[in-house]
């Protein structure tokens, strides 16, 4: 399911292999909750919910967070495109990602992946590992200078980020896992909009886009809305998918660590 052009300026995250950002926006014990909507032959229609939590843990001994993400489309969904997507990560109290785990069940395939980070001399280092349905294994290795992530790990980052100075088509680059290859992934900041969710609360909004390029051309992958305040909390998320179109609406969040000074009385 699941995770960008006019702009000069370009905005690259930290270098710093090691992924250290303080973090600012949440705390454990946030859980939000939003319905899924799928579209089929220009109808949209509620097909399930997701969920986004983030609880302490520790891992090998060290303070950390655990993120989970679920995607569960209904029955009736099933009969167009059926997923049931759960995404697990657990990243340090500094944010570094240490763990990923997707497993996805969409359409016909059924993939489990898997990521493991370490940190030497300044480099990331990733081991990488998908397992199909079938039972077939393909690992890979891959390390880099900069801080490589995760889908979810960028969304912990991202939201920690100070947003006052981003430039409206600003790009944000980095490289991300995908539990079988690393690939250059991009942000795009959109700038800001209002939206208004499934609970009828009207937030203002910063919006980004992740984009990828094949064959030389851009495709839009997500369009998400963050509240624009603290807690730079997921509200709305676009995505374009291979056999359509699917939207992410809040319905509920609590545990959030700031209040939402980003909502717009009625």
């Amino acid at each position: 399911m699941l995770l960008l052009i006019v702009a000069t300026f370009v905005f690259t995250l930290p270098v710093k292999a090691q992924c250290e950002t303080k973090n600012d926006a949440f705390k454990s014990g946030e859980l939000v909750m939003y319905d899924l909507f799928f579209n089929w032959k220009f109808i949209w229609t509620k097909a399930g919910f997701a969920s986004l939590s983030t609880n302490a843990t520790t891992y090998h001994g060290k303070p950390s967070y655990r993120m989970n993400m679920l995607a569960i489309g209904s029955k009736k969904a099933d009969f167009f495109f059926k997923m049931r997507d759960t995404v697990t990560c657990v990243i340090g109290d500094e944010l570094q990602p240490y763990y990923f785990k997707k497993a996805a069940e969409e359409g016909k395939r059924y993939t489990i992946d898997e990521a493991r980070f370490s940190y030497h001399d300044g480099v990331c280092y990733v081991k990488q590992k998908r397992t199909h349905r079938d039972g077939k294994v393909t690992t890979s290795d891959y390390n880099d200078s900069r801080c490589i992530y995760d889908m979810l790990s960028i969304l912990a980052q991202a939201r920690s980020y100070d947003p006052a100075d981003y430039k409206v088509g600003q790009r944000i680059k980095f490289p991300m896992t995908t539990g079988r290859k690393v690939e250059e992934q991009t942000l795009i900041y959109r700038g800001k909009k209002s939206f208004t969710a499934e609970n009828d609360t009207t937030y203002r909004c910063l919006v980004f886009s992740l984009v990828e390029y094949k064959k030389g051309s851009e495709k839009e992958v997500i369009t998400f809305y963050v509240t624009d305040d603290k807690n730079h909390l997921p509200v709305r998320l676009d995505l374009y998918l291979n056999f359509g179109s699917a939207k992410a609406f809040l319905r509920s969040v609590s545990g959030n660590r700031h209040p939402l000074t980003s909502i717009i009385p009625n």
